[in-house]
Parts: C-alpha cells; structure tokens; sequence
C-alpha cells in the first residue's frame, strides 16, 4: 500500500497577522519554541520514506514557490512534486490535482492530505493513525482525523460522531454530521454532550475512490482540475498548472464539495497533540507560560507587571506592559498588534481592511525574499531609499534596469560579481559601484558565503515595478 504525504500550502495565514503576511506566511516563518524547523518542514518530514511513506508531494500558490523549494532543500527533503496552484481555488480542488496526478501513476494510491502549518507533538502516534486511516481508506471510504476537544473552543468546525465501522483497529466510524465553527454556548454544549470532534482538516483518501466522489459531487471541479494536470508544464523543477483550465474551477472546501454532502465519509479519532496554530490564542495554548499565565516569544526581552494571561512576541523592540490582562501583543518591524485575546481569531478582519484600503502591510514584510535571496528596507525619504541585499551563494539577479532611479552599491561582507553594460567586473568589501538609470546591470554571488550589500536607491520613482528584465534564471513573469 503506497501511501503519498500531500502537503497543502497555499494559505496565507491572516489570523497571524502581522506576522503571517500573503508573501510570507507562517508556514515558512521559524517563530515556535520547542519546534526544529519551519512549520512547513516539520509537516513534510512527519511521514518520512524510513517510515514507509512515499515522498511528499507539495500543492503551493505559486508566489510561494521558490519559498517551499528551499525549506525542503534546507530540511533535505526530495519532493515526489512542487505542484504551482496559479490561482487560489480552496483545499477541493487542490487535493483533486493530487488525487488526478497520482491516480494515473499508481491506481493503488492512498493520500494523507495534510495542510502546511499544523503542529503533531506525537509523531509516531501520527503515523500509526495514517497507516489504520489508510487501511480504512481502501475499503472506498474517505477518512478524516477527529481531535477529542480540549475546551469549548470556537475556532473550529466540528465533526458529530456515528456508529462504528469496520477496519481502523476498532476506532474508525461513520459521521453523523459536520457541524460549522460553533459559537462559545454550542460549543459547550457539544463538549458537555460527548460524541463531537475536533475537525482537523487531515485526510486519509484512496485517490480512485476520491475521484469517484468527486465526480458524482462536484463534477465542475474534476472538469477544471483533470485538464489543468494534463496540461500541465515543468519549470525549473516545479510542475505548472494550466492557468485557463484550473482557474475554471469552483473556488471550494474540500467539507462543502464532498465530505458533507457523501455517504462515505469516515472518522479515526486522532489524539497526537494536534493544533492548527490558527490563531494568537492558540499559539497561547502552545507556548510556556510564567506563573501569571503570560507567554513571551521572539527575539528580546519584554518585562511584564502586574499583568496575566497575554501572548508577546517582538521582532526587535522592548514590549512592557502595567496592569493589563489577556492581551495579544505582536510587534514586528513595521506593524504592531494590540488585541484582546478573545477576540484572535477576528484578526483576518484587519488584514482585510489593510488589504481593501491598498496598504502593503497585509502582503508583505520590510524584509521581502526573493530566489537568490532577501532585501530589507532601511530607509526610505522623499527620492531616496536605503536597502540591504543579501544574496546568498549561488544567488543571481535578474539582468536589469531602472527607467527612474540610480543606485549606488556598497559591500559589506562578501564579493560580488557585478555586470554594468558589457563590462564585468568583482567588488570586495568596503568597495563600491554605480548604476546610472537606464544601464544593464546583474549582480550575482558566485561565492561560498552570503553576500551582503548597502543599496542607495535615488530618483523620482522607487517601486519595485521599475524593473525591466532582459534574463532570469528564475524564469519570473514580470510582474513578480
């Protein structure tokens, strides 16, 4: 029995918002204590090949794409695939790329559909549970994880146990019904009741019968995401859908198109120390906490007095608080988040109003990453902007220019190669350069350490749209 880890990592993460951006989002950011890697990392290592499982395979927004590939690199994860979603169309139609992928390699084939950012503190009782679900899921059922509720808690859709059906070592059972996010009065009542689950958003699927469901469920996803695989085409290693063809697809949940709607769905109680870290009191949940209940995390030190029961994070600066109770408190670089904890979950109700009113802060950090690397920005004035480019070995920038500014480059740690018009040419530490706007310029990192370099940007316009390529070894489209 092949069994094929699909990793889920389209989502943006809002909820953890200022830390969680569109470009950036908490999958691939390091900011959990006791965990090795990224949460990405840590999903696509939880079913390794030494175990018995086939190599994962990664469903991702395209933005993200170079992101994944090298926090698999660093993990020494090979992929089975990197399949670029070009557009966002929900978990349905994403597990069905898998589903259609893998049906026409292996007939036999089993899914453990597993979303990006999820925390598993028991591994091996992780895997134990996908091997009897994958057992179950042989017989045509389609299976999912149920987590026996630890609280009352309103952040998640529930899952309302039925009668015992055979296979899944005696735990496996029908589903009587799937209950949306409840509020906090229903969710006690479910708690008090017994029989109500937890729905993980974990699934253990026989590809072939998958496809059958879908089919007869959810017809015009299948008609959408068959062609997007057929027409599919690799990129530098990833594997490219068929934009016009997927993008026909129904934007839905993987719940709405056919597990609340078939008469095969299955449930195995999952209790492995499960939590989606959804939100900031989630994160509260998983965190150390002092004898006040307070949880500290990040970079530097916060003091807290005469305070109880709040999450911290800062990036750089000193967070202090006097006499006040269950606040969220995130502070990064360019964006502060001040909010009661009960109310983390609305935090995605920001990011939407910074999204409608054109600010960039829901989208991206003062650090953005590129392919060869990352720039932070220093300083920025009226014609003027100060950068740090870290370019890291190997890296290379796209063959360029500017129409409206010059730049000025300054090493600092490292050699650059640096190409302006056709000459070419290394810069050493404390040397510099300069790029007149207009000129053909490329630099790249050839290297065994990072390079770093001071950029001073001058001109009437600074976006990052002012960029005209001529050569790209990362094959980008324009626009990105």
């Amino acid at each position: 029995m092949h069994i094929y880890p699909i990793i889920l990592s389209g989502g943006a993460g809002t909820r953890l918002w200022p830390l969680s951006r569109a470009l950036y989002p908490k999958q691939f950011i390091r900011f959990i204590d006791g965990l090795e890697g990224t949460l990405l990392q840590e999903t696509a290592r939880r079913l390794p090949p030494e175990a018995g499982f086939e190599r994962p395979m990664i469903v991702c927004n395209e933005a993200h794409r170079f992101l994944v590939r090298d926090e698999l690199e660093d993990a020494g994860i090979t992929p089975h695939a990197i399949i670029l979603e070009p557009v966002a169309r929900n978990t349905a139609p994403a597990i069905a790329v898998a589903a259609v992928s893998l049906a026409k390699l292996d007939p036999d084939a089993i899914l453990a559909v597993c979303p990006s950012d999820h925390i598993i503190r028991d591994e091996a009782a992780f895997a134990e549970a996908v091997a009897r679900a994958a057992a179950v899921a042989r017989t045509g059922k389609l299976v999912l994880f149920g987590v026996p509720p630890a609280s009352a808690h309103t952040g998640y859709g529930y899952i309302q146990r039925g009668d015992a059906i055979e296979g899944g070592g005696g735990d496996a059972c029908a589903v009587t019904a799937f209950r949306e996010k409840p509020d906090s009065a229903t969710a006690k009542d479910y708690v008090s009741k017994g029989g109500y689950y937890w729905n993980s958003g974990i699934f253990v699927l026989h590809a072939a019968s998958f496809l059958a469901e879908l089919e007869n469920l959810a017809p015009d996803v299948l008609a959408a995401v068959t062609p997007a695989v057929e027409n599919a085409r690799e990129d530098l290693g990833f594997l490219r859908l068929d934009e016009t063809a997927f993008s026909a697809s129904p934007a839905i949940s993987i719940d709405y198109a056919v597990m609340e709607k078939t008469g095969a769905a299955a449930m195995l109680p999952l209790d492995a120390g499960w939590s989606d870290v959804g939100s900031w009191s989630a994160l509260w949940e998983l965190s150390p906490r002092d004898g006040e209940g307070n949880a500290v995390n990040g970079q530097t030190t916060s003091v807290l007095e005469d305070s109880s029961g709040c999450y911290i994070h800062s990036e750089r600066a000193l967070v202090t608080t006097l006499g006040v109770d269950n606040l969220v408190i995130v502070n990064t670089p360019d964006a502060l988040l001040v909010a009661d904890k009960a109310r983390a979950e609305d935090v995605s109700g920001l990011v939407a109003r910074l999204k409608a009113g054109n600010r960039t802060e829901h989208a991206q950090h003062i650090r953005e990453h590129r392919p060869w690397g990352y720039f932070e920005a220093l300083s920025v004035g009226p014609r003027f902007q100060v950068k740090l480019l870290h370019v890291k070995p190997g890296g290379k920038l796209s063959h360029q220019m500017h129409h409206h500014r010059s730049e000025h480059w300054v090493v600092v740690k490292g050699t650059a190669r640096v190409t302006i018009g056709d000459e070419e040419k290394l810069v050493g530490e404390n040397e510099s350069v300069y790029i007149s706007a207009t000129q053909w310029h490329r630099l790249e990192n050839r290297g065994k350490v990072p390079l770093e370099i001071i950029e001073v940007q001058i001109g009437s316009y600074l976006g990052e749209d002012d960029i005209i390529r001529s050569d790209d070894v990362y094959n980008r489209a324009a626009t990105e």
